[in-house]
């Protein structure tokens, strides 16, 4: 059988790294899978931070050295991407090298609420997948406690999703992943006081649109005791997460969030950096070792100048202060890297890909976008140190390893990624495939469906399911082209594939995508009893079934009427 020798001690996440090993040569190939070469795990300093290197040993052995303890995991990833299976029997991969990332910040952040698959899909399928994305190089994982769903830190719900967090957090520190949190500095529970709330509404002081997002829980820091009442909230939240190693927090200022009253005009430059000073200030003392990330998100969205006054505030930069963080896809935020961005700050990048080109997200399967992304990536690479992908679902985990390896080596083409990926994944026989299949998708990504309802939607909801009448729902798409032959490389591909492999959630939401695709085409983009077939697996994959929110909520006409049950109730309770 193969054997493992791991030299590598004395990082806490280098065992794991043997472990990751055999878990994935046994799962692929039995757990007394054959094996002509020792693999040896060492660690190696001085091949460059967080970098590997896969050689051959003096006896025939092949050797995975990391720089580190994370360069180890990454090597082990190469490794195990570059190797064929077969059962009963495991080949090592011919490629030796060493290879060592350009980007310091390569993270990932999980949107964990709404009840999309973060927020409620088996706890340890959501750990798993954390360890398959630091085999990709990833390097900080965020999450996000949500205030709004709970009414203060001791409702039952919130400590329950705290530790659920925690759960997610704490396998990430085991792979090497540095632990993040997202915090809107004047968030607020359902239950803030009246009294303290935020303005959200537009019309003056400089506000041409209300802030969007905004769940008018928020509260105003110029109103006597929010600030005080905040960093409360914040200090119980923080004191939850502290033996955790946090390395980085964010501080965010719209969506939610903000405020729009006359003291805290224009919000970007004057409320929300007056809040920042006494939060980072809280973060500094509970968690050292946190790097803090300023967002500009959605800056000049709502009101103007707030790029222009934040570039004048970052000349006499905070202490506290270690990144910013932009919208990339935004061509304002993009012109303020290259013109207004003060020497010696560095930028991370917050890329957009789960939403672009379908509502709900991901409610039509996965979402590649290779040829896209990489014009996107031609355009923002050589202004940040990485980035956070926003991630809403693993159904854009193909996009995750697209940025991932972006922010590894920069001058990647998108179709070697979208190539390993398939091979690594799947099978280097369908690698090809899957490669020509992700550039249709990305071409006909533009698919959306509504509710054919009038007025609103609580109201339409309830009385559709009061009459339990059927709940319609209209599709709609814009040019597409290739469905059927979409459909077609993937169905050839499968024929091919190993039976796990095959099965695997990440083939099924690639398949049920060109599935679909081909599907509403035939018939004339209507919802066929087809349709709610592949629709309903998606929804069992996506652990959807209590969703919240139609944004996150496949089509299928049965999880529809369900939500427009809970609708319903929601709005019974919430009179």
């Amino acid at each position: 059988m193969m054997l493992i020798t791991n030299k590598a001690t004395g990082i806490e996440w280098a065992e794991k790294a043997g472990s990751l090993l055999r878990r994935t040569v046994g799962e692929r190939c039995g757990t007394n899978a054959e094996s002509d070469r020792t693999i040896v795990l060492a660690i190696e300093p001085g091949i460059g931070a967080e970098g590997y290197r896969i050689s051959n040993g003096p006896n025939g052995e092949v050797v995975i050295a990391g720089n580190d303890g994370r360069g180890l995991i990454y090597g082990v990833g190469r490794f195990l991407r570059e190797a064929s299976y077969e059962a009963g029997r495991f080949v090592p991969g011919i490629w030796r090298g060493t290879s060592v990332p350009v980007k310091p910040v390569r993270g990932i952040y999980f949107a964990s609420h709404f009840h999309n698959w973060y927020h409620d899909a088996p706890v340890a399928d959501v750990c798993r997948y954390v360890e398959e994305l630091a085999l990709w190089g990833c390097n900080a994982l965020c999450v996000w406690f949500d205030y709004h769903h709970f009414s203060g830190f001791d409702d039952p719900a919130a400590a329950a999703f705290v530790q659920r967090l925690r759960a997610i957090l704490q396998a990430a520190r085991e792979v090497g992943i540095g632990p993040a949190l997202g915090i809107l500095p004047n968030e607020a529970y359902y239950t803030s006081p009246m009294e303290l709330r935020a303005d959200w509404t537009a019309g003056h002081d400089g506000y041409f649109v209300p802030p969007g997002g905004h769940y008018h829980l928020e509260l105003c820091p110029s109103k006597p005791g929010s600030v005080e009442l905040l960093l409360k909230w914040r200090r119980e939240m923080y004191a939850a997460f502290a033996d955790l190693g946090v390395e980085y927090v964010w501080l965010w200022p719209y969506d939610q969030g903000g405020c729009t009253c006359s003291k805290c005009a224009p919000w970007g430059i004057n409320g929300f950096t007056r809040l920042c000073e006494p939060v980072a200030r809280l973060t500094r003392e509970m968690l050292p070792s946190a790097r803090i990330i300023v967002s500009t998100w959605y800056f000049d969205r709502f009101i103007h100048g707030e790029f222009d006054g934040f570039a004048k505030w970052l000349q006499h930069k905070p202490e506290w202060l270690d990144y910013v963080l932009v919208n990339g896809h935004d061509e304002k935020a993009r012109d303020f890297l290259r013109t207004k961005l003060p020497r010696g700050i560095g930028a991370v990048d917050f890329p957009e890909i789960s939403m672009a080109g379908m509502w709900p997200w991901g409610g039509f399967g996965a979402n590649p976008k290779p040829h896209t992304f990489q014009q996107y990536r031609d355009q923002i690479s050589g202004l940040i140190a990485g980035g956070f992908p926003y991630s809403e679902g693993r159904y854009e985990d193909l996009n995750k390893v697209l940025m991932l390896q972006w922010y590894w080596d920069p001058r990647r083409p998108s179709d070697d990624i979208v190539r390993e990926y398939a091979a690594a994944e799947f099978s280097a026989d369908a690698a090809d495939a899957v490669v020509r299949a992700a550039a249709i998708m990305d071409r006909n990504l533009n698919h959306w469906a509504k509710v054919k309802l009038e007025g609103d939607w609580m109201k339409a909801f309830a009385l559709a399911a009061g009459s339990g009448s059927p709940v319609p729902v209209e599709f709609g798409f814009g040019e597409r082209q290739d469905t059927d032959e979409c459909l077609r490389l993937l169905d050839d591909a499968e024929r091919s594939l190993p039976e796990r492999a095959a099965r695997s959630w990440r083939w099924r939401v690639l398949w049920l995508r060109a599935a679909l695709d081909a599907e509403t085409e035939r018939n004339g983009r209507v919802h066929s009893q087809r349709c709610e077939e592949l629709f309903a697996e998606l929804v069992r994959l996506y652990s959807a079934e209590g969703a919240d929110e139609w944004d996150v909520l496949p089509p299928a006409r049965s999880a529809v009427q369900a939500y427009a049950r809970r609708m319903a109730a929601h709005k019974h309770d919430s009179t």
